[in-house]
């Protein structure tokens, strides 16, 4: 049985067309022509359905203070506070376990605040493909950090439908009579149409549910925007309010207002100059004191979303050079870079299964310290490197690019709003970067990497999709699944697998 047979098998499983966050936002059905064009309207668009989101989140936002009780409760018996989550939410995970080693969140011992994602550590800059799509890998990890009776699991899924977490999620549910809380941004009752495993989840008397569906992406499935925004902002607020929780739901209208203030209109010639760099062959290294975690978060994630080379393994000299590369220039060698970025030591997979691919060796390869440089100059044949640097300390952040310089004031903000502050001005900075660039079409993913069961429904409907505004005809599922299969074993990197099935389809972008 080739592999378009063994997808075709479970496909109905992994349908969710039909979920608010799959959906096409209203807003910027137009918004890779506008990214060219116009990009201080395209960057208002992007703003209006942040704030639209972050709304959204306020009228859902009482159940927190209830979190808060969660955690401190768990604190208080001297229990650890667990987080997992997959992709975006696996990168939120581990940025609010760094935030709590920092001193960003407050917590009285943050060795007792544990994170992990899928795939390990590893994930957090390289895609761990088809980690997603198995729920006994997500028990498996649970159970290898030492979860116990008593402890706390913190589960976030984008969609509401990730097998990984919803089998973390299920298993501490069985492990501790501390009930765990699964964090999601659908409808409830989508999700029990759309996928069983949803449905058993969310009837699940031992596992408390918070849902903050806040509709529509920016970019049509793109969760790395305002949805995994909302589930980071949740259980951020949620530790900052342990000890007074009544006050945690009042945090989300602060950062509404936060959001509402800053337009993000500075961002006009930072993502004309970005993009114009890529055009004419240059590279960037993105470097951040300050905001470490929240900047490697969107360099990595741009990868997968439009189909990016992503950062490159740097004991294969034939591994192509990422775009854009995260960079810490005051760390001597990955090891050190590694940690100061954690703030602890990695964790990885050493499963004979998976080592290949997250164990620690692999991850020793992927090195972002001062050494970094001169490699990516051999790499490149010193081509152009361009610093850009998102720094900041006590009420501001500084923005640093090819000549341009912008101070943000965030005088009275709290350090951990900084950080939201960022996710959503460098998401946006981002994608509208790759919409310059072509990376996708409309507010569609057609860039889209086809690494797990979820993606490849995603892609196979992208082609119907198109093929039907193009043709008014809607071509059949099975035959669409059958060539994009075939058009993903010929993509070279950088290919869009989109786009390639419409042709193969004879459909004329």
């Amino acid at each position: 049985m080739n592999a378009a047979d063994e997808f075709l098998k479970v496909a109905t499983d992994y349908q969710l067309g039909a979920l608010d966050t799959e959906a096409q936002h209203p807003f910027t059905t137009s918004l890779s022509q506008m990214a060219k064009t116009d990009v201080g309207e395209a960057i208002k668009l992007m703003h209006q359905v942040d704030v639209m989101a972050l709304r959204e989140f306020a009228a859902k936002a009482a159940p927190l203070a209830d979190l808060a009780r969660a955690i401190a409760a768990t604190m208080a018996a001297g229990r650890r506070v667990f987080l997992c989550g997959c992709g975006a939410t696996g990168r939120l995970s581990l940025s609010i376990e760094v935030f709590c080693r920092m001193g960003v969140l407050p917590v009285a011992d943050p060795e007792r605040v544990v994170a992990f994602m899928a795939g390990g550590d590893l994930a957090l800059i390289k895609a761990i493909e088809t980690f997603e799509d198995h729920p006994e890998y997500g028990a498996r990890q649970l159970e290898e950090l030492g979860f116990g009776d008593g402890d706390l699991l913190l589960a976030t899924t984008e969609g509401g439908e990730t097998p990984f977490v919803i089998g973390a999620a299920e298993r501490a549910a069985e492990i501790s009579r501390n009930r765990p809380w699964l964090l999601y941004c659908n409808p409830d009752e989508q999700l029990i149409r759309v996928a069983a495993r949803s449905k058993r989840v969310i009837e699940n008397p031992a596992i408390r549910k918070l849902n903050l569906s806040v509709g529509a992406m920016a970019v049509s499935g793109s969760t790395r925007m305002q949805a995994s925004t909302v589930l980071m902002a949740a259980i951020g607020f949620a530790f900052m309010h342990q000890h007074d929780p009544e006050n945690a739901p009042g945090e989300v209208l602060q950062m509404l207002r936060h959001a509402a203030h800053c337009d993000g209109q500075f961002l006009v010639p930072f993502v004309e100059h970005e993009a114009a760099a890529y055009e004419r062959g240059a590279y960037v290294f993105y470097t951040s004191p300050s905001f470490g975690i929240t900047v490697v978060t969107d360099t990595t994630e741009r990868a997968p979303t439009f189909s990016l080379v992503p950062f490159e393994k740097q004991d294969d000299p034939t591994a192509q050079a990422s775009w854009c590369h995260f960079l810490m220039p005051e760390q001597p060698g990955a090891h050190a870079a590694w940690n100061a970025l954690l703030h602890r030591e990695p964790r990885t997979l050493e499963w004979p299964d998976v080592r290949h691919v997250a164990g620690g060796e692999v991850l020793a390869s992927y090195d972002f310290s001062a050494q970094l440089t001169a490699r990516r100059r051999l790499r490149t044949n010193g081509a152009e490197h361009l610093l850009f640097n998102i720094g900041g300390g006590a009420g501001e952040m500084v923005w640093e690019f090819d000549g341009l310089k912008e101070r943000i004031d965030l005088t009275g903000i709290h350090e951990f709003q900084a950080h939201l502050m960022l996710k959503m001005l460098i998401n946006m900075h981002s994608t509208l970067v790759m919409g310059r660039l072509g990376r996708y079409l409309d507010n569609l993913m057609t860039y889209v990497k086809p690494s797990n069961n979820k993606l490849i429904d995603r892609a196979v409907r992208y082609v119907r999709l198109l093929a039907q505004r193009r043709t008014g005809r809607l071509p059949g599922y099975e035959k669409v699944t059958r060539l994009l299969f075939e058009e993903r074993d010929k993509l070279q990197p950088g290919e869009p697998i989109v786009l390639k099935t419409l042709a193969a389809l004879g459909v004329v972008v």
